[in-house]
């Protein structure tokens, strides 16, 4: 009965007008994010995300309908993933050999559960916070459940709203309180708009507010967090394979593969650390010596090589054969690290006994990875430390900051073949920027078929290779010492400061009930 009240309201001309805007609001934020960039509309989808929140009602009857501010919370969330993650559709029907029908399907049921927690944050701030002004309360809670988002279910970090701004005047703000940190400002930009437009807040002051940003942005460009080593620079060379995904693990096609590395990579003698993409050699770590030893050998010896290689995860024992995603050094240098966030359905099934079999995407090549330890010590390579991401780990605000802590430089090797021709790889992209702009460091990053880029210590893309052809981005890159101020103290203090934000508006609601937003 409660959930056909939900939809009678739904269905009535108020309730339409509510939910299609907050659907609205939410379409319209992933276009803020590579490849359109345009990071000023965060804003103004915030603000209309408010004014379908506030429908009309007043902040007593919105607090007293968790069930329908849940659902219009559920809407602006299918919105939002409908349109940010429909690359997952190129995965399950392009590469998991999937219906059309059917991959539509579970592309549909994918945004549809990731829109459950924007469907709580919403429920949860009409519920407890309808009183107070969201110029504070509504920016808190949004960080707070984008962080919730990065570790619940193993996390799926995507779509923060701060990613947006590593191509903007504002980039500057990264170094200091990280992507959550800029989510936090475009949020209370758009919640003073909303106030604006319910005529609770002056021109003045919002023009105030969006002057004290970009300001602080200018004068944050003049801080130096970090600095070159005094070693010098190094040539580096990272080599784009371009190999078709659909071949890439066929035995009829590994010695193609390994020549044409083999061959792209004599092209580059001259670069003291040359990497490659993710699992870029198709032969397992144990059995690969031979080759590696024939690389080398017509390299020169002060040559530091670094790829992705599959290895398999207990060799010698009578356990389920499963395989680590790994990358390693070779020549001058030394180390072996193995992923240790594991994309789901892509290198491992969650609930594998049930859906193993199920349908042809449950069974793509190579997606029984095991995750590596925690705690794994970082590369070394040209005298330098560094701190290794394979593919998906570079995507978590606070794991990377921690590996990057006692690092020079960051790499980061992915395979972003299974997106196709969609936004994701270059979603995948501006995420690796932003933690080159959190952590002070240069960013390499080197992909199967796109985008292969030299990142700097400021997230700015320095050389890059086109998407979806053979090529060698070559360039220099200095190990960098010092730290930023996120990369000292992370994402808890900014954390804590929204939990007290909460926690105060919430007192002040329950002694002064008068003094509400949605009245």
């Amino acid at each position: 009965m409660a959930l056909t009240g939900v939809f009678k309201k739904i269905s009535n001309r108020q309730g339409l007008h509510r939910y299609l805007l907050a659907t609205l609001a939410g379409w319209l934020l992933p276009l803020s994010f590579a490849p359109y960039n345009y990071w000023f509309i965060t804003p103004f989808a915030i603000c209309l995300l408010l004014i379908a929140m506030k429908g009309g009602r007043s902040a007593v009857e919105l607090s007293g309908h968790f069930k329908a501010n849940f659902t219009l919370g559920w809407f602006f969330g299918l919105g939002l993933f409908g349109n940010g993650v429909s690359w997952v559709y190129v995965s399950i029907h392009d590469y998991g050999f999937t219906g059309v029908p059917l991959a539509l399907l579970l592309t549909t049921l994918f945004a549809m559960g990731l829109a459950l927690l924007p469907a709580l944050q919403i429920g949860v701030f009409q519920r407890f916070f309808s009183k107070t002004s969201p110029v504070w309360s509504f920016p808190a809670l949004w960080v707070l459940f984008e962080w919730l988002r990065s570790w619940l279910l193993t996390g799926f970090p995507w779509l923060y709203l701060g990613n947006g701004l590593v191509d903007s005047p504002l980039a500057a703000w990264l170094p200091v309180g990280g992507v959550y940190l800029a989510s936090f400002l475009l949020v209370m930009t758009g919640s003073l708009l909303f106030q604006l437009t319910q005529q609770k807040l002056k021109t003045r002051t919002l023009t105030a507010w969006v002057v004290l940003v970009f300001a602080g942005g200018h004068l944050l460009n003049n801080i130096q967090w970090t600095v070159p080593s005094t070693r010098g620079a190094i040539e580096v060379a990272l080599v784009q394979g371009n190999i078709d995904q659909n071949e890439k693990w066929l035995p009829q096609y590994r010695q193609k593969f390994l020549e044409l590395y083999y061959n792209l990579t004599l092209d580059v003698q001259s670069s003291g650390l040359v990497v490659w993409p993710e699992t870029a050699v198709p032969v397992l770590y144990r059995y690969s010596h031979g080759y590696f030893d024939q690389v080398m050998a017509d390299l020169p010896s002060d040559t530091a090589l670094i790829t992705g290689i599959p290895q398999q995860a207990h060799p010698d024992s009578n356990e389920p054969i499963q395989y680590h995603n790994s990358i390693m050094v070779k020549g001058a240098g030394e180390g072996l690290y193995q992923k240790q966030k594991l994309v789901p359905f892509g290198e491992y099934v969650p609930l594998e006994s049930w859906l193993r079999g199920a349908i042809n995407f449950f069974n793509l090549p190579m997606s029984n990875f095991a995750p590596g330890i925690s705690d794994q010590p970082l590369l070394s390579a040209k005298g330098m430390q560094i701190a290794p991401f394979i593919c998906y780990e570079v995507v978590y605000p606070e794991f990377v900051r921690q590996q990057a802590q006692q690092s020079d430089l960051l790499i980061t090797i992915s395979n972003d073949s299974w997106f196709g021709h969609s936004v994701g790889p270059l979603q995948h992209l501006q995420m690796a920027q932003v933690r080159a702009a959190e952590n002070g460091r240069y960013m390499l990053r080197s992909t199967n078929n796109g985008v292969t880029a030299i990142i700097d210590p400021h997230g700015r893309i320095v050389a890059s290779a086109p998407q979806f052809e053979q090529a060698i981005v070559r360039g220099e890159v200095h190990g960098m010492v010092g730290q930023t101020l996120f990369a000292q103290f992370g994402s808890q203090p900014l954390l804590i400061f929204c939990a007290l934000i909460l926690l105060i508006q919430l007192v002040q609601s329950r002694r002064q009930p008068q003094l509400h937003l949605f009245h």
